[in-house]
């Protein structure tokens, strides 16, 4: 994955022609014609600014009222194909309303945002791409649009540099408790600014209330949708790449946020999550206080619901079959692909098998027999409110990426799921000392510089979005406040010897690891691996003789930093701000939560560091200095092959029955004895 950074504007903008309603059927694309990153930053900055409205930019209005998507289909690599569709569609009046919910869950609505997506990704300069969004933004649904508009440019090579806008500020409703918008609109009335502070939903009756800081963080929000667009379920090789290991990046990136829930919830005097199952009751119950801008409330569910079947969509004996035939395949050692073949999955590759298959991914060697497990679970359990379509309600938020995780089902969902990965992982047999040993390398310490110390802060993020808009009223400020975690900043300091005569290119995995579950027992080297969170995995040559190694809290490939603020983004594309916000992707824990909350006097937590031999693990030459993107431990590299070969999670994915083969790898080091705490002020 390449840094993006928005370069200088090297000269004006010419201005765009003029096409009237007599030139439209010779239109051509000027293929010649060259955007700088700051003008097609400031396009896309104007495509989503008060997205429910109509375009408000001039030149973007211009293409939209004088662009005819037919008229040169040169300038598309399919020869117009996806464009004549979507244009048939439009004409005979199939495509959903404006002003209307969008659910990527709902196949028709799918299906519609996919054929915009077809449209962009298959245009061959940014000329053609940015005519084509002007001109469907007036069109088709909004909720379509942006998201057709958002994985376009993350896959695109024609939109490379842009930084797309925080989502949480281009449809605040999504991220934001219905007061706080309810607030908004009443400022926006009397026209005056105002700051509004968010409250997590719930009271201190519901426990679940003690973790409504992760699940409902809008920057965990936004990594949970952004992974699902940097990786997207719909995704066919046909549109320009094959996602490398997208499976077993959908188990990877999942077991991992039900591990730092659980460590969160260790954190609050809670026990770790448990797993939902099919016949039994939703003990937990949600009430989102979430609505959308068009539709209504976000529908809450009692709790002790029992699992119905919802019409049209599943029957809870569907979700107990495909459960069964997956957990036969891991059984039997193979799943049976589409032509009847066997496929082995008793190996490193089983698990990116397994994923495709419990994802519901177009990758799935046999979706027909194996079903679309997460994707119906995700709808089984957001109409658990109005199963049958009695009330006619509007999807929950288990139908939405940017709201699943409020949701406490959620976890215990992806809990479930995650059980059936272990259960596949169990079956593989333990790593042996050949299997982790570093020739020649010896971990002499691993340590911390810094205090592990957590606290909550305040954070302001833009409302304007969330309201309406009338021509000659100016826009005041709207911004809700919302408390969210951070740390102080910290180092990760390992001692590592280099008994080889020449230097050597290493890997080091950091992980960190709860010391004791929510009855004070102490979690064994077996039954805890499961539990740890990956804190960062980077390269590093060594030289021979000692290294001393420092890794920054703030570098990890785990995390990524704030999305630079809407409002920042349209600041430097209009050139009032000189600021260069440097941005590579949304898609990665926010830095702000690589440490689980803690505990007021403290938490303990093992450190585990494992240093490999990294010229075995890379996929590609690279030197100590490539970070591959920043954020691709959990989120790859984009459009490249995962730059580590060894399975996500090494050497802690597979079940450890004796940990004496760990404790005589001498790169291999465990603080036992010498846990850290972790502390909340």
């Amino acid at each position: 994955m390449k840094v993006f950074v928005l370069l200088a504007l090297v000269a004006a903008a010419t201005a765009w022609p003029s096409f009237g309603s007599d030139s439209l059927q010779g239109y051509q694309s000027d293929a010649a014609k060259e955007y700088s990153v700051k003008q097609k930053q400031h396009h896309v900055n104007s495509l989503l600014w008060k997205i429910y409205d109509h375009l408000h930019d001039a030149e973007l209005k211009e293409m939209a009222d004088t662009f005819d998507p037919e008229a040169d289909t040169s300038i598309y690599s399919d020869g117009g194909d996806a464009v004549h569709h979507l244009l048939q569609e439009d004409k005979d009046h199939r495509l959903l309303e404006q002003h209307h919910w969008f659910s990527l869950f709902n196949p028709r609505q799918r299906e519609e945002a996919l054929m915009l997506f077809d449209v962009l990704i298959h245009c061959t300069s940014w000329d053609c791409f940015v005519h084509n969004a002007a001109y469907w933004h007036e069109h088709i649904n909004e909720g379509e649009f942006v998201y057709a508009l958002y994985t376009a440019v993350i896959h695109s090579k024609v939109a490379e540099g842009v930084i797309l806008p925080p989502l949480y500020e281009v449809t605040p409703h999504m991220f934001t408790n219905s007061e706080v918008i309810m607030e908004a609109y009443a400022a926006k009335m009397k026209n005056t600014p105002g700051k509004f502070n968010m409250a997590f939903t719930g009271t201190k009756k519901n426990h679940e209330q003690r973790v409504a800081y992760f699940g409902e963080d809008i920057g965990m929000n936004t990594h949970h949708v952004t992974w699902h667009m940097d990786f997207p379920f719909w995704w066919q090789d046909s549109y320009g790449h094959h996602l490398d290991r997208k499976g077993e990046l959908f188990f990877w990136v999942h077991h991992q946020l039900t591990a730092r829930f659980d460590s969160e919830r260790l954190s609050n005097w809670l026990d770790t999550v448990g797993e939902l199952h099919w016949d039994e009751t939703i003990v937990e119950g949600f009430a989102p206080h979430t609505m959308y801008k068009y539709g209504g409330e976000f529908p809450p569910r009692p709790d002790n619901v029992h699992f119905e079947d919802v019409d049209g969509v599943a029957r809870v004996r569907d979700m107990l079959i495909m459960e069964s035939r997956i957990r036969d395949a891991i059984a039997h050692g193979y799943i049976t692909s589409k032509d009847g073949s066997h496929i082995s999955i008793m190996n490193e590759e089983g698990i990116d098998k397994l994923g495709d298959i419990i994802e519901s991914s177009m990758y799935s060697p046999n979706i027909q027999y194996y079903g679309q497990l997460h994707n119906l679970a995700h709808i089984m359990l957001g109409r658990q409110g109005d199963p049958h379509g009695k009330y006619n309600m509007t999807p929950g938020v288990m139908e939405h990426f940017e709201t699943a995780t409020r949701d406490p089902s959620f976890f215990r969902l992806h809990k479930y799921m995650d059980n059936i990965f272990k259960e596949h992982k169990d079956t593989l047999p333990p790593y042996t000392k050949e299997d982790l040993e570093f020739a020649g390398i010896s971990v002499e310490e691993i340590n911390v510089d810094g205090e592990l110390r957590t606290y909550f802060e305040k954070y302001e993020f833009d409302l304007r979005n969330a309201v309406d808009s009338a021509e000659g009223i100016e826009e005041v400020e709207l911004k809700a406040i919302v408390p969210r975690l951070n740390h102080n900043d910290f180092s990760f300091i390992a001692d590592v010897n280099n008994n080889n005569d020449a230097e050597k290119l290493a890997t080091f995995r950091i992980y960190m690891c709860p010391h004791f579950d929510n009855n004070g027992q102490a979690y064994t080297f077996e039954n805890g691996h499961w539990h740890c969170i990956e804190m960062d995995k980077f390269w590093k040559k060594l030289s021979p003789g000692n290294n001393h190694v420092i890794r920054k809290s703030s570098e990890s490939s785990v995390t990524v930093p704030d999305v630079p603020h809407f409002q920042s983004l349209i600041d430097y594309a209009d050139g009032k701000s000189e600021e260069i916000p440097e941005h590579y992707s949304a898609c990665g824990i926010p830095n702000r939560m690589l440490l689980p909350k803690g505990k007021e006097n403290g938490m303990e937590f093992a450190l585990i560091l494992a240093v490999t031999d990294g010229e075995h693990d890379a996929t590609h030459d690279h030197d100590e200095e490539s970070e591959h993107g920043g954020s691709h431990a959990q989120c790859g590299t984009h459009g490249e092959i995962y730059p580590d070969k060894r399975p996500m999670g090494f050497p802690l994915d597979r079940r450890i029955p004796d940990r004496r083969v760990f404790d005589q790898a001498p790169n291999f080091k465990y603080s036992l004895g010498s846990y850290f705490f972790v502390s909340y002020c």
